[in-house]
């Protein structure tokens, strides 16, 4: 017995308890740094970076379908012998967890002010350090197998040393810059957001009508708006140049209600004659459009409001209102005064923060840019040139280009204290500006060290879109990054691929001339049983631990996992999980069986190279053809249909065929033949547990462990492979015979209501020679599974006069049950038979007639569709032979 090598062991309980085993194995893995990479210093490589949750908070059910999918993949891999590498990490994500910290400190009637920056960042740091610590427990507890020894922090020191690089590279191409533009402004967390940060809700609200009363006094020009309160910051009103209703007026002068302002009627092809009045107001500092036309006409820039959404100076009477309290009193003011005509409910799209809510505001405000265009055409080339990714699905390709195709200058500032600070200094002597990967301490204009930091952070996703490569030590030329990058596989949800598959995918092009990975595999999100979105306002959400705590980390993780379909969303159903719970305790199960026929024996016991019986053969068969298409299916990401194949090999062709087939050898009296089915039974149950172990990890060790085996552990066994000599078609031909036959007398005996404990006559007429071969040679199973009294085989055979009677593929049975069945009700249930049968003919005929589908299909199919048509003719022939028989 090899130094690694184990005995089998009668000890596995009754019942499976995941609570014990799912501690006991996830603790033995990590002591045993098995999840490590670099172990296979001469294997190929595999490489994911798991995409970082947010220490926001917990890990709810969509992070579980995420990372479960993710472990799989890792699993099988280092299984296959690759140097895998499951890379972890969290994310700080500035506004949500700075929000997050925020509203905790405002419930103890504290605001982030109070503190300062140095203690506010103090008390973020307590809370990631409490999140994080609660997102490892969680990863244990889902079981991941992750290298938690390259485990990474987008606020780290090497991370944040590569986001100073970046940004300081991109400065020096001219690719960031500073400037004063239009941008959402959220006024509860008073930031700056980017474009992709702003969701947009329908609303019913209003569209005002406005006379704005020429200044000569000869009449006025109508506009209408959504925002009335941001009429106090209009600079002039827009027509089109060649409208001919206001051909005249372009050049005069408007009064502009409430303020007094005079406001220039100026002429811009942005206006669209056809809308409306054709007339627009013009706001520079509240509108996108409004201020790229401002700089057109030189016309100045008036913010009307503050940083928290009130309204400023500029303001005139409605200083120190709220924008919403502003909107409702100066529309009062306007219709007293006769300058607002007409009010229409309007039902428009409107802009609100993703993480506060708040209605966002087009701000105007200095911000830092990323400019787009040079990054979004490298990588476009890279797409259209096929040196891009493979989206899986493939339509997600044409999302991410048209997005790509069409992106604006990313704003990457924000307001806030939680994240990368800019390094960006200014000279409080001569307004000098430095951008440096160091810490500036003195001017290189003036010399002076009175210096100061810009206030700002980076928005989070800015670190992300490195993480890729930052986590691998970019940018120094590290040896992990030398090996595991680019990495092979990102799996993540549909809905961030603006956010951070994208941003991914330039980023690593501009600064590591590569793509971050190979395939990016979209999966879609996890809805309730009814198809509703999670959330916390439907109460419908579910905690992954929940569901581990009543079912098991394994039932959870096969459910999840097999339920989905690349880029489609699920439905999470609390019985399927109960049924991917029943499937272990199959497994379980049948393993208790054969270790209970299997004592003594060591992995070197073991010899499948000896002389097998039928069923024997039949399973190996069916283990070699169930691996190969399994690992087709994982390497395709199809694991819904990967989850179908297990399913149906271990609960249908082990279970339910080959240990009841089993039991025949391994209770009777050959030695030789009971010592090749335990060499069987030992091969097919270990390498089931390999196929099964990376959707359901824990029960695969737990039972692995009592086989007898060699090696430390299951998550290092290597992945099942196909072997053309396990092939066995006969054996296949002659099972399936058998389990038609064993089927249809079931069937029988449940339409008679006989029992199996009640034994009966048996009559079986073969078709040929060769099927009376396979019959004589597997007689023992027919007797046995049938529960005969008597079994008579022969092609000479003829029917009995008074006797059930079943057509399978090779043969006739007949059943002689005088005085167990009514004849009458024999003829109706072969009259049946006979029209379904007759129904298939039709079918097939209709199938093979249709031009189309003779023209499409492989000649393979037509072949089979052939095949089945006169084999449904064949049997339905002999079903009315015997109608006619019974009736004679």
């Amino acid at each position: 017995m090899s130094e690694n090598e184990t005995t089998t062991t009668t000890a596995m309980p009754t019942t499976y308890d995941p609570k014990a085993a799912e501690h006991k194995w996830y603790e033995f893995w990590k002591a045993g740094n098995y999840f490590e990479a670099g172990r296979r210093p001469e294997a190929k490589p595999f490489t994911i970076v798991i995409p970082p949750p947010n220490v926001t908070g917990m890990l709810h059910i969509g992070h579980a379908l995420d990372f479960t999918l993710q472990d799989i993949m890792v699993r099988s891999k280092r299984m296959q012998g690759y140097d895998a590498l499951w890379l972890p990490g969290t994310d700080h994500a500035g506004i949500a967890t700075q929000t997050k910290v925020e509203q905790k400190l405002r419930e103890q009637g504290i605001s982030r002010y109070d503190l300062g920056r140095e203690a506010f960042l103090e008390q973020v740091w307590q809370w990631k350090e409490q999140y994080a610590a609660t997102i490892h427990e969680q990863w244990g507890k889902m079981g991941f197998s992750l290298d938690y020894s390259r485990e990474r922090f987008t606020l780290d020191e090497g991370l944040s040393a590569a986001v100073r690089e970046v940004f300081v590279r991109f400065y020096e191409k001219g690719l960031i810059y500073r400037g004063k533009k239009i941008i959402n402004w959220d006024p509860a967390a008073r930031t700056a957001l980017s474009d992709i940060e702003v969701e947009y809700k329908e609303v019913t609200g209003g569209l005002y009508h406005l006379q704005y009363p020429l200044k000569d006094g000869g009449g006025y020009i109508t506009v209408a708006t959504t925002r009335p309160e941001t009429m106090l910051g209009d600079t002039a009103v827009a027509v089109h140049p060649e409208d001919a209703r206001y051909k005249h007026l372009i050049g005069q002068l408007l009064v502009l209600p409430i303020i007094g302002r005079e406001i220039p009627i100026i002429a811009d092809e942005y206006v669209e004659q056809d809308f409306g009045s054709g007339a627009v107001k013009i706001t520079p500092a509240h509108d996108p459009n409004d201020f790229e036309v401002g700089l057109r006409h030189n016309l100045p820039q008036i913010i009307v409001m503050d940083e928290t959404g009130t309204m400023n100076e500029q303001a005139g009477p409605y200083q120190g209102l709220d924008r919403a309290d502003c909107r409702k009193q100066i529309v009062k003011d306007l219709q007293a005064s006769g300058v607002c005509v007409r009010i229409e409910e309007h039902v428009h799209q409107v802009g609100h923060s993703e993480r506060s809510g708040a209605v966002v505001e087009p701000y105007l405000s200095t911000q830092w840019f990323v400019s787009m265009k040079p990054l979004a055409d490298a990588a476009i080339d890279a797409q259209k040139s096929g040196k891009g990714v493979n989206f899986v699905p493939d339509r997600f390709e044409k999302t991410y280009l048209g997005w790509i195709e069409n992106v604006r200058d990313w704003c990457i500032s924000r307001q806030l204290w939680w994240g990368h600070r800019i390094p960006a200094w200014y000279c409080e002597g001569c307004g000098e500006m430095h951008v440096a990967r160091e810490d500036v301490t003195s001017c290189s204009a003036c010399g002076s060290t009175s210096l100061r930091r810009d206030e700002d952070v980076l928005d989070t996703w800015f670190s992300s879109a490195l993480w890729p490569f930052s986590t691998l030590g970019w940018p120094e030329e590290t040896e992990d990054l030398k090996r595991f990058y680019p990495t092979a596989v990102l799996v993540t949800g549909y809905d961030i691929i603006y956010f951070w598959v994208a941003r991914m995918i330039f980023t690593a092009l501009e600064f590591t001339d590569q793509i971050p990975f190979q395939d990016v595999l979209m999966h879609g999100l996890v809805r309730d049983s009814e198809g509703r979105k999670m959330s916390k306002s439907l109460g419908n959400g579910v905690d992954p631990l929940e569901v581990i705590e009543k079912y098991g980390a394994d039932a959870m993780r096969y459910m999840i996992s097999t339920s989905s379909t690349p880029g489609q969303d699920l439905r999470f159903r609390w019985e399927k999980v109960e049924q991917a719970r029943n499937f272990a305790n199959k497994i379980w199960n049948a393993s208790r069986f054969a270790l209970m026929n299997l004592e003594g024996i060591t992995a070197s016991d073991i010899d499948i190279n000896v002389k097998l019986s039928t069923a024997d053969r039949w399973i190996l068969h069916r283990l070699n053809a169930t691996a190969r298409d399994i690992t087709r299916l994982m390497d395709g990401y199809e694991f819904g249909e990967t989850g179908r194949l297990l399913y149906n090999f271990i609960w249908d062709d082990l279970c339910d065929w080959y240990i009841e087939f089993a039991k025949l050898s391994l209770y009777g009296s050959d030695e030789q033949a009971k010592r090749a089915t335990q060499s069987v039974l030992a091969y097919v149950l270990d390498r089931t547990q390999r196929l099964i172990h990376p959707f359901m990890p824990f029960i695969s060790e737990e039972i692995w462990q009592h086989l007898p085996h060699e090696g430390e552990t299951i998550t290092l066994a290597p992945w099942p492979v196909y072997e053309p000599g396990l092939e066995a078609p006969e054996a296949v031909k002659e099972m399936e015979l058998l389990m038609e036959m064993i089927r249809s007398v079931r069937n029988i005996r449940s339409e008679v209501n006989v029992p199996m404990s009640k034994k009966i006559e048996l009559m079986i007429r073969p078709s040929s020679e060769a099927e009376q071969a396979i019959l004589t040679r597997n007689e023992e199973y027919i007797a046995r599974f049938c529960g005969t009294s008597k079994l008579e085989i022969g092609t000479a055979l003829s029917a009995p006069d008074k006797a059930m009677t079943a057509i399978v593929t090779g043969a006739e049975l007949y059943l002689p049950l005088a005085g167990l069945i009514d004849i009458s009700q024999e003829i109706a249930r072969l009259e049946k038979e006979e029209q379904y049968l007759m129904s298939e003919v039709q079918r097939v005929e209709k199938k093979l007639s249709n031009e189309g589908f003779v023209a499409k299909a492989p000649a393979k199919v037509i072949e089979e569709e052939r095949a089945k048509m006169l084999d449904y003719a064949d049997k339905r022939t002999k079903v009315l032979a015997r109608i006619a028989e019974l009736r004679g």
